[in-house]
C-alpha cells in the first residue's frame, strides 16, 4: 500500500542532497513525485517508488490528521 503523502508534506529522506540537505517538501503527487530541497531549492522529479524507499520520516504533514487515525 502506498505511504500517504500530500503536496505541502515536508519529508526527510535517508540520504543527504549533495548540498548537504536533507528535508524535501513536496511540490506534485501521483505516480510521479516533484519535491524541492529546502536546504538549496532545488528541485527534482522521483517515481513513487523511489522516493517511498528513501523516505526516513515525514518532518511536518501538511493536513490535519483525523479524528480516530
Amino acid at each position: 500500500m502506498p505511504m500517504k503523502l500530500y503536496v505541502g508534506d515536508v519529508v526527510e529522506l535517508k540520504k543527504p542532497h549533495p548540498c548537504g540537505g536533507r528535508t524535501w517538501e513536496i511540490l506534485r503527487t501521483g505516480i510521479d513525485f516533484r519535491i524541492k530541497c529546502l536546504t538549496c531549492g532545488h528541485s527534482v522529479m522521483l517515481p513513487r517508488t523511489r522516493l517511498e524507499k528513501g523516505v526516513k520520516r515525514v518532518v511536518k504533514s501538511a493536513i490535519a490528521p483525523e479524528q480516530g487515525e
